[in-house]
């Protein structure tokens, strides 16, 4: 039997109003009548109807969100962050898959979902600038992932020029001097190119040559093309000594191609992921990996979408989260990554 908010009023002996400043948390409720009430609903075991609050305010309390690859482990850990923000909200999370094409980009982002969701946050892979601008919906828009628009929707990514730059850098600091990326877009342009950006830019600074040759492209991003551009560059001669990969998926490839071809890790060839998955952490040799803020990212997600449904001004901001480089054994080996771990040693006496 569902209890009501009458139940709740009758069990504390206060007014059914009372109980619903309460369960809305309204400020201007004292701290004994607010205990006295919460008394009552945990003793009853009252749950809010949130639909029906939702609905009172025009809303449907859910915010879709639409991914490129759902099986990614990547969006996978995401999704389940952005979920828990939502959920913190009392809003519910619709999830929309993309596949990255133009076309289910182009359809989500033009509101085919308008009716049954109060917000979209979208991470896009091949949307085009011309067809944001077109878009006519008021449904709150937040984007989020690497590609770059400069249009008056707020984006939400980590600085990806300066965390590749951290990881290049990190294989520089090594000694490393023939650096590699491995997963340059084939036949697109933006997808991976402010990592790529960063690569170079390191390399420059650090007065290496950013060999072009060692930029491995890839129809995919997933363990298969790692594997297959990692095989290629080794077997073209240049040998590469160190490899910074667009994700990790497409780093875990590289590390199986470099074992199977007999060289080891990180001695031979040491090697740098992007976006911190679980599986990195877990394998035989542990990665070292660019490491987003996925919980930032998806609280920072859900509190744009709520801002600009309770009116807050759309500004265009371009939001940037935080990162840290997770240093472990395919660059520091076994011995420095439990040393790295540990931390520095404190001074004797």
């Amino acid at each position: 039997m569902r209890v009501s908010l009458k139940d709740v009023a009758l069990h504390a002996g206060v007014s059914i109003k009372t109980v619903s400043n309460v369960v809305n948390d309204y400020q201007h409720v004292t701290p004994a009548m607010r205990a006295r009430v919460q008394a009552s609903i945990d003793e009853l075991g009252y749950q809010p109807n949130l639909t029906a609050r939702h609905l009172r305010k025009g809303r449907t309390g859910i915010i879709a969100l639409a991914l490129p690859e759902l099986g990614n482990p990547y969006f996978a850990e995401l999704a389940t962050e952005v979920i828990n923000a939502a959920a913190e909200h009392d809003y519910t999370v619709l999830l929309d898959h993309t596949r990255g094409r133009r076309d289910q980009e182009i359809l989500v982002s033009r509101g085919f979902r308008t009716r049954v969701i109060d917000g979209l946050v979208l991470s896009p892979i091949e949307l085009e600038a011309e067809d944001l601008r077109s878009r006519t919906e008021q449904v709150p828009l937040v984007l989020l992932g690497e590609r770059e628009y400069g249009l008056p929707y707020d984006h939400i990514a980590i600085d990806n020029v300066a965390a590749a730059r951290a990881a290049v850098r990190h294989l520089i600091g090594l000694g490393r001097r023939n650096v590699a990326f491995i997963g340059a877009r084939r036949g697109h342009s933006q997808p991976a190119h402010l990592r790529l950006r960063g690569w170079r830019d390191e390399l420059d600074a650090a007065g290496l040559v950013a060999d072009s040759r060692l930029v491995a492209a890839t129809d995919g991003w997933e363990h298969a093309d790692g594997a297959r551009a990692m095989a290629g560059l080794l077997d073209s001669g240049l040998r590469p000594d160190a490899v910074f990969a667009y994700n990790d998926l497409i780093a875990i490839g590289a590390l199986r191609a470099v074992s199977e071809r007999g060289l080891r890790v990180p001695e031979d060839v040491a090697v740098v992921g992007f976006d911190d998955v679980a599986e990195g952490r877990f394998g035989a040799v542990t990665l070292t990996s660019v490491s987003p803020d996925k919980a930032a990212i998806a609280r920072m997600a859900v509190e744009s979408v709520l801002a600009q449904l309770n009116g807050g001004e759309q500004r265009g901001r371009r939001i940037r989260p935080g990162y840290r480089l997770e240093k472990r054994e395919s660059t520091l080996g076994t011995s420095g990554a439990l040393a790295h771990s540990r931390g520095p040693t404190p001074p004797a006496g």
